[in-house]
């Protein structure tokens, strides 16, 4: 295989699949990465292998002979951060000399949001192997704005009066291209993803109510309301910190703030919440 081919991870799922779809039009010889190959995107120049995070012998094999990868943060689970240790190794053993990795907007060991955490430590184990590196922060994903609210109508969670600059993958996956396009021009780089603008879960019921025109509305609960009220899932306790520490995090403004990146990469203006809802299929 060419040692100028691109590896794009998580290419059957929303994020990675809207990355190898630009790149095919763009004519970039790929490898999509995937678990299952059966399922991935049939594109032209593209390569499906199979390889799992877990995999430190197959994701050898399958990157071996690429030059720069993506690497779409695994599916959320209790032992993530152990999956993308072993693949940044299995990266470094490939020889493998640039990864862009899509982090998320505050990652730090302290994050309020729990998840951010992992973020953080699996940036901080690639810089420590002294691979190249774009490290992509995405903010809270625009298009997840509407299942939020429950079929009632409400948004419920502990997340005050605080914002979020709620992101399009459309968006983040042009920038993604962006990068994997010119990687040496991004080398150390690190850039927040976000939206436009930074809204309140009040304002972003607001937008919901006026695009789908029903009637959506945010109630603010407090940290025992939130975990009482989705204990019926039977979720283990790491995903229900997940859950409660996406509010919490937006309470403590730890997901406010614009950033310009995505007009600086995609040499276009950010996506808004509104015009990402209205460009979705209705509920």
């Amino acid at each position: 295989m060419s040692d100028s081919t691109v590896v794009v991870t998580g290419a059957t799922g929303r994020l990675g699949g809207r990355v190898a779809r630009r790149l095919a039009e763009r004519e970039v010889p790929q490898r999509l990465l995937v678990r299952s190959p059966e399922r991935a995107p049939r594109l032209p120049g593209a390569t499906p292998v199979r390889a799992s995070y877990d995999d430190h012998e197959a994701v050898v094999r399958g990157l071996t002979g690429a030059e720069t990868v993506l690497m779409v943060s695994a599916s959320e689970s209790a032992d993530r951060l152990a999956q993308h240790r072993t693949f940044v190794d299995a990266a470094v053993e490939a020889g493998v000399r640039h990864l862009v990795y899509v982090s998320f907007f505050g990652a730090a060991p302290d994050a309020m949001f729990t998840l951010a955490r992992d973020h953080f430590h699996t940036e901080e184990h690639i810089r420590a192997t002294g691979l190249a590196y774009t490290f992509l922060r995405d903010n809270l994903y625009a298009e997840f704005v509407p299942d939020l609210a429950g079929a009632d109508g409400v948004i419920r969670g502990p997340a005050g009066q605080g914002r979020a600059a709620f992101v399009s993958q459309d968006d983040i996956a042009d920038a993604a291209a962006a990068v994997l396009n010119r990687p040496a021009e991004h080398a150390g780089a690190v850039y927040d993803l976000t939206g436009p603008e930074s809204l309140s879960l009040a304002e972003a019921a607001a937008v919901l109510s006026e695009v789908q025109g029903r009637t959506v509305t945010y109630h603010p609960e407090t940290i025992e309301e939130a975990y009482a009220s989705r204990a019926s899932y039977g979720a283990p306790q790491w995903e229900l910190d997940a859950w409660v520490s996406t509010y919490t995090a937006i309470a403590a403004g730890q997901l406010d703030g614009v950033s310009d990146a995505i007009p600086r990469l995609t040499g276009r203006p950010a996506t808004s919440l509104a015009d990402v809802v209205r460009g979705m299929p209705p509920r």
